[in-house]
């Protein structure tokens, strides 16, 4: 490894990724440092980690906030900001190495776009910055020299698996587990409740993209990252479901071989890697024991039961603006789910409504990113609002 310390921003440091990027970060301190935590409302476990690891800057985006965090952490020398603006200037300084881009949902584009103008590495959780602008982010990050390292565990696999190739793969396989309902009846789901979604066989994530995991639908999402971040055609890349969570995903290539990356299911793999690479360093993950391991199956996900996963291929199919007002419409279906205001299989159907009611744009500029995500959010909500 080099021998400088590398500087880190975690933008949503009090999320899932966030938390466990702190992780990796407090057990290799020799390697990295932390230069920027940024939270919106969480602003007890912000405190605390500043405190523990003593970063330049601190933000926290909502405001009402900031005085509690400012506070505790001025004593410090830990300078403390508010808002978006003030990531998408923090993320740019030249004492910032990578930013983890850990924030949930479209919130996390406009300081994906800031860091990338600066030529910062990216190290990539907030899938939904390139399904809703992946065009344009890859075509920035090619103009600004910003490396884009996946931390998704599928995406990661698909990078890893590619290492040392110098041939275009003839397909992506992307693994899923199937969620906490791959084999509840029909009839059920519709009586699923808000605890049941949340509660996830393989992983441990946020509420919404756990939510995201049930339905499908972030599966989806990584099908239209995954079309960005390798550059294949969407008919190249494959969902397969594999409840084991043991492959992470698997690369075919034209001669007919299958590369695969294997690992027990833990995140802290995934944020390592795209924080070291293009170095491996130890970590304490639990090995697989192949003599051990009773099965590993696949089969193909069924889009009846899934629906939210046709809707994203059809998405990625029709592209332009299709996907961003797909994910408005989502986010504000599984805000809805949450709080328990409509049932789990309303979530789809919100979705192809919402999607129906934005106006379709096959080249939109960040602007169009903009509205339309906006348009579909009120679509949903206007949805939502009228089956009330």
């Amino acid at each position: 490894m080099e021998q400088r310390k590398r500087s880190v921003a975690i933008l949503g440091s009090t999320g899932s990724i966030g938390t466990q990027t702190l992780d990796v970060i407090s057990r290799n301190s020799d390697l990295f440092e932390v230069d920027l935590l940024t939270a919106n409302n969480n602003s007890a476990l912000l405190i605390e980690q500043a405190l523990k690891f003593k970063p330049n800057n601190v933000v926290v985006c909502n405001p009402s906030r900031y005085e509690e965090v400012n506070d505790v952490l001025a004593p410090h020398y830990i300078k403390v900001f508010r808002g978006m603006e003030s990531i998408c200037d923090l993320v740019q300084s030249s004492t910032v190495d990578i930013v983890v881009t850990a924030m949930v949902g479209f919130s996390g584009l406009q300081p994906t776009i800031s860091a990338i103008k600066a030529g910062k590495a990216i190290a990539l959780s907030n899938k939904e910055t390139l399904v809703v602008a992946g065009n344009i982010i890859m075509s920035l990050a090619a103009e600004h020299g910003s490396p884009i390292i996946p931390v998704d565990s599928e995406h990661s696999a698909i990078f890893q698996a590619l290492q040392g190739e110098r041939t275009r793969p003839e397909k992506l396989l992307l693994t899923a587990s199937g969620g906490p309902f791959l084999h509840t009846p029909m009839e059920e789901l519709y009586r699923v409740t808000r605890d049941a979604a949340l509660k996830h066989p393989r992983w441990k994530m946020g509420a919404k993209v756990t939510v995201d995991s049930a339905t499908l639908m972030n599966k989806g999402l990584e099908l239209i990252e995954a079309r960005w971040l390798f550059g294949l055609d969407p008919d190249r890349i494959e969902v397969i479901i594999h409840p084991q969570s043991i492959i992470h995903s698997m690369v075919q290539f034209e001669d007919g071989c299958v590369m695969a990356q294997l690992s027990s299911p833990d995140m802290r793999l995934p944020i390592q890697y795209a924080l070291s690479y293009p170095y491996r360093i130890p970590l304490d993950t639990p090995r697989i024991n192949f003599t051990e391991l009773s099965e590993l199956t696949f089969h193909k996900p069924d889009t009846k039961r899934f629906p939210c996963l046709a809707i994203a291929e059809e998405s990625l199919r029709r592209g332009g603006n299709a996907p961003c007002a797909m994910n408005g419409a989502n986010e504000i279906a599984v805000e809805a789910f949450l709080k328990e205001k409509i049932g789990f299989m309303e979530i789809p159907d919100i979705i192809s409504k919402a999607i129906a009611n934005v106006p379709f744009i096959e080249k939109p500029t960040l602007d169009d990113i903009y509205s339309t995500n906006f348009a579909a959010r009120k679509a949903a909500e206007q949805i939502i609002y009228n089956n009330l």
